[in-house]
């Protein structure tokens, strides 16, 4: 899949999959930046994609963000849509330092992941009852005791 996208900061590199079986390709930081304590920031990832239409674009935190940096996504992940690509849509990470010291990220360093994922539409067809089993909601299936 060609994907077109726009680097602000032509010195840093292109985003890149570290090894073959990596699934999303590393995000880094266009500048320098300062996550005060307990509070959000919004990093700026140095890139504008065109994610292919019937895509989306994932933007979710890497896995040793809250271990080594003090930093999670506090809405999980981020969605970017296919039509988010205009010349000032620069996609910018959303972080939460749930530390008591600020937190500083420096210019190039790894920040996020990308995963582009195939979606579908659905096209509703409203019922006057649903089939199935009501299962009990959060848990129904067993997990904690």
């Amino acid at each position: 899949m060609k994907v077109r996208i726009k680097r602000l900061d032509n010195d840093l590199p292109l985003p890149i999959y570290e090894t073959d079986g990596s699934v999303g390709f590393d995000i880094s930081a266009r500048t320098d930046c300062v996550v005060e304590a307990r509070s959000l920031a919004f990093i700026p990832s140095n890139l504008i994609v065109e994610t292919p239409k019937n895509y989306m674009l994932v933007v979710a935190a890497r896995s040793s963000a809250p271990k080594k940096k003090g930093l999670m996504t506090p809405h999980g992940i981020g969605i970017i849509d296919h039509d988010y690509c205009g010349p000032e849509d620069e996609i910018k990470i959303q972080v939460y330092n749930f530390t008591d010291k600020a937190v500083e990220i420096k210019r190039g360093e790894k920040i996020a992941q990308g995963i582009f994922v195939k979606i579908g539409k659905a096209k509703w067809k409203e019922v006057a009852e649903v089939k199935g089993k009501t299962r009990g909601g959060f848990g129904s299936t067993g997990g904690y005791k």
